[in-house]
Parts: C-alpha cells; structure tokens; sequence
C-alpha cells in the first residue's frame, strides 16, 4: 500500500511556551510603571502592545499576588506593597554590605590579599562586594557575579551553616568546573561536616587553577549564615598562612554577625 507524502507538518506548541510568554508579558508591564506612577488598562494596553482584554488579565492575576493594585479613587493601577516587601529583602542584603565595608578594607590591610563579601542566591553564590588585592593583582570578575556553591570557599562555609542553602545545591547537582571540583553530594556533605567543625571553608583551585580561597560564615542569631567574608590569593602565595588567614577572616566575620545582630 502506498504510503501518502506528508507535505505540511502542524507545530504543536506546549502550554509552557504560552506560560513563558505570559510571564515575560507580565514583566514587561511591571517596566511601565518605571514612568508612571499610575497607569489605566488601556495605557498598558497600547504599551504592550495586546489586548485591553489580555491587559485586564495579567494585572487581575498581578493584583492577586500583591505586586499591582487598584487605586479605588481613580480605578487606575500602581505597583503593589508585595513589591516594596521583595525591595525590603534586597536592602537587606546591602545593609549587611555597609556594615562590612570598615572590615573588609581592615581584613584587605593585614592580608594584603583580595577580599570578597558572598551571599546565598538560589544554589549559587552572589558577590556582593570586592576589594582587590593591595599588589595590584586583581584577581577574578567584577561584584555581581554569581558563581556555583560548591566551587567557592564562600559557598561551602554558607552550606555548612544553612541547610536548606545546601540542599539546593545538592538538588541542582555538581557541574565540574576544574579537576578539583567539588563533584558527588557525598564529598559536598563530607566538606560541609569538616567545614562546621572547623569554622572555615577552603577552595583550592576548585574554580580558578591557580586560585585559593578562604571563608567563614556571617551568621545571624539563630545561627545561620547569612553571608560569608573570604579572602583569594594565588595558591603558590598563600602556604603556611594559611591557618593566620582563617583567624582573621573568622574575627572579621564574627565581628560583622554581632553587629548585624544588635
């Protein structure tokens, strides 16, 4: 029996791409109000680029989340106080920044080495702050660059003191970035229990060749950590000191968790 030709192949498109697509939608009218203070269905509409019946469902759906809300005076829409509750956790991160500022430049002064402040995102770490090394070296990329847990000294000794920071890891796995890389969950929970016993973490070469890094917890009163200081130096530099390093990144992070404390 011959077998008829099939010219023209219908694209089936899943629920998620149209999910996406909401989502960047919803975003994309969240940028709005970046000019206005307040903004009417049809404004957003025409911004869009959609439907004022499509318009009309994503800021229903925003309103239900708290992140829009409609003004009941002028039946227009503002950004929502959920949103000023999201802004308030960001602050938070940089009043733990401010508050180290004084000791991470002390902690760069008697190390001479580059001096980093790190805290959770998801599985990863985020540099919030970096002094470069007092020789000029400079040493890795700009702040804001988000790096694996378990390939940093500032994500070991943050997963050693929050579990749930190191069970994210462990859900996401170990992508291997070098051969010394942190590679199967029961090595990452090995160094966690000798990193809680010893109060500090150490990175060797584990993300850079060449690079080694050291870390100890910023912790709030419950005991977690929150942050983490660690210092980098090249790996052929740092030898014997390393023991004097951990004390001082350990005094400067204990410093910094009483203050965030009080």
């Amino acid at each position: 029996m011959e077998v008829p030709e099939v010219t023209d192949v219908p694209v089936v498109r899943s629920a998620a791409d149209g999910g996406l697509r909401s989502v960047s939608t919803a975003l994309e009218l969240l940028d709005c109000f970046g000019t206005d203070h307040e903004l009417g269905v049809s404004d957003i509409a025409r911004r869009l680029g959609v439907a004022k019946s499509t318009a009309h469902r994503l800021l229903t759906t925003l309103c239900t989340h708290g992140l829009v809300e409609k003004n009941p005076q002028s039946g227009q829409y503002r950004l929502g106080l959920h949103l000023l509750e999201l802004g308030l956790q960001v602050a938070s991160r940089f009043r733990v920044r401010q508050a180290a500022l004084p000791l991470l430049e002390e902690l760069r002064q008697r190390t001479g080495c580059t001096i980093h402040l790190a805290v959770p995102e998801g599985a990863d770490v985020l540099f919030v702050e970096r002094l470069q090394s007092l020789n000029g070296m400079h040493l890795l990329a700009d702040v804001g660059r988000r790096l694996p847990a378990h390939c940093t000294s500032s994500g070991k000794v943050m997963a050693a003191f929050d579990a749930s920071f190191a069970q994210r890891r462990r859900a996401l796995g170990f992508p291997v970035i070098t051969s010394s890389t942190i590679r199967t969950q029961e090595v990452w929970d090995h160094v966690l229990d000798e990193t809680r016993l010893r109060g500090v973490a150490v990175s060797r070469d584990e993300m850079t060749v060449g690079l080694t890094s050291i870390a100890a917890p910023v912790r709030d009163h419950a005991g977690r950590a929150r942050a983490a200081i660690s210092i980098v130096a090249p790996t052929r530099s740092v030898g014997d000191g390393i023991e004097r390093s951990a004390r001082l990144i350990s005094e400067a992070a204990r410093k910094l968790s009483r203050g965030l404390c009080l």
